[in-house]
């Protein structure tokens, strides 16, 4: 009883204005309303004592309701008996009694609206299609490229201009997360000449046996890893069967680390199929623990650089280029020549051509020209006489040859041999090694000619018998393409059974004779 009568007493205090705090006022209106005065009603019956404490309690409230009343009545002055004879301003008193009621501010609005605005704000600007998380690791690595590797990650972010939307519209037609491509940034910096210690190439990175498997080709005269569209082709096919693996984008990528044969053991030995567990343990190595922190922090920074500190970068240009089809292996300048650019240009193009020409036995191989320049290309092309369509084949260098010998051999110069091969010294050229030779199309038509069996002696025509005498390094093939004969031809007409010939040897051949 005492209580309440306490509370009545700091209502009378509170409301007579003896008190000018008005938080003091708003802590004390705020414990009313959350306790109210009446107490809750009683189901069991009181004692005569009781009741009799309960009328008193009832008319001291009834006295606290009369002066609520009179104070509404004379705009909040106090009674003569309860506060002395000074009143208080009409403002003080006005501004004291609306308090409960007065809704907050124009100002106190707008910052609401903004502190519940924000968040929503940022999540619309930059969104993610692969899970973010973003742990101690992955703050490392943001600020690792903020500060030692910012100069690395600049070059990443300004050649990302280049080679991301041409992946992005790749991934999205295989079905995959765009984000993925930021694989590539971690892996190669968007690089395609980029070559790792572990023989792995291109902007993907792929090793020869994996890229093989996803259909890349890899030979002598072209690295299709090196191929911006045909190695993200490639990876996207290799990313979905992993996640067709193991159901998860960190396993995923983990696994185009490391191998998905090495997190199933790491799944099967740790029975846990959650990434950040699995890294706890010292069975996967640092490169891949960190692969998916770096992954998730390059995808950070690089859809939102400003935020992370790199402001003002050049991106550039995207890759923007038309594909022709060349019917035999040609020289990059003739097709540089044909579509009016520079030679630099064609070969930036096409990284994946490893030599100055394209690969030659390689029906109907598809060359990447600036875009607007195909009916330029197929106009000037079509115009070329045959001896201006350059082509190139491959020499393996024998024990004894010399430049010379080459080139008269294949019917060209030995300048041209030494400019594409890089020979400063054509003294030098060691047994083993392979040269291109580039040759006219109608002497490549001619060797083939020269190359094709001949059934049977000729017996009728200007042909004469004369005796060779084998010096050192002939072989029966070149003895052939001399005296444009046919390799079984000269084993028949010397009872040859294999192609071991010794210098000093004599073997018949029959030629035709010069018509004077």
């Amino acid at each position: 009883m005492k209580s309440w009568i306490s509370k009545g007493i700091i209502v009378l205090f509170v409301l007579c204005g003896c008190s000018h705090d008005p938080s003091y006022e708003k802590k004390i209106i705020a414990s009313l309303e959350i306790r109210p005065l009446i107490p809750p009603p009683v189901t069991s019956p009181l004692l005569p004592e009781e009741q009799e404490e309960e009328k008193v309690c009832e008319e001291e409230q009834g006295g606290a309701e009369e002066v609520k009343v009179e104070e509404g009545k004379e705009g909040g002055t106090p009674s003569a008996e309860e506060a002395p004879a000074t009143t208080q301003p009409a403002e003080a008193t006005a501004s004291m009694q609306p308090e409960k009621e007065q809704s907050p501010t124009e100002e106190e609005k707008e910052l609401s609206e903004q502190k519940e605005e924000a968040p929503l704000e940022i999540r619309e600007e930059v969104k993610f299609d692969i899970p973010i998380v973003v742990n101690d690791r992955v703050e490392y690595f943001i600020k690792y490229f903020q500060t030692a590797g910012r100069e690395k990650f600049t070059k990443w972010l300004q050649r990302s201009g280049k080679y991301i939307p041409l992946m992005r519209k790749l991934l999205r037609e295989h079905g995959l997360p765009e984000d993925l491509v930021y694989l590539a940034m971690i892996e190669s910096g968007f690089n395609p000449h980029a070559y790792s210690r572990r023989r792995a190439a291109g902007p993907w990175q792929f090793i020869y046996h994996t890229g093989r498997k996803y259909g890349l080709v890899v030979n002598w005269w072209i690295d299709e890893r090196r191929d911006p569209e045909k190695s993200t082709i490639a990876a996207a096919r290799y990313l979905k069967d992993l996640y067709d693996q193991f159901r998860c984008w960190y396993l995923a990528a983990a696994g185009y680390n490391a191998g998905e044969g090495k997190i199933s053991r790491a799944i099967r030995r740790y029975r846990t199929e959650d990434f950040w567990k699995l890294v706890k343990y010292r069975y996967l190595k640092r490169e891949t623990k960190d692969y998916v922190p770096k992954l998730i922090a390059a995808a950070l920074i690089a859809k939102d650089p400003e935020k992370y500190g790199f402001t003002n970068i050049e991106y550039e240009e995207p890759i923007e280029y038309e594909k022709v089809k060349v019917p035999d292996a040609t020289d990059l300048r003739v097709i540089a020549r044909c579509c009016g650019v520079d030679y630099e240009t064609i070969k930036a193009l096409n990284p994946e051509l490893k030599r100055w020409c394209t690969p030659p036995n390689y029906p109907d191989y598809e060359v990447k020209i600036p875009k607007g320049t195909k009916e330029r290309f197929l106009r000037n092309f079509a115009r070329l006489k045959p001896s201006e369509r350059i082509t190139f084949r491959r020499h393996r260098v024998r024990r004894g040859e010399t430049l010379v010998r080459i080139a008269r051999l294949y019917g060209t110069r030995v300048k041209p041999i030494m400019e594409l091969n890089g020979i400063r010294n054509p003294r030098r050229v060691r047994a083993g090694t392979y040269l291109i030779i580039p040759l006219p199309a109608s002497r490549s038509m001619a060797m083939k000619r020269a190359s094709s069996p001949r059934r049977t002696k000729p017996k009728r025509g200007p042909f004469k018998e004369i005796i060779y005498t084998v010096h050192k390094g002939d072989t029966l093939w070149e003895i052939a393409q001399q005296f444009n004969l046919n390799v079984r031809e000269i084993k028949r007409w010397n009872n040859l059974r294999g192609n071991l010939i010794h210098p000093g040897d004599r073997l018949r051949l029959w030629i035709e004779e010069e018509r004077g």
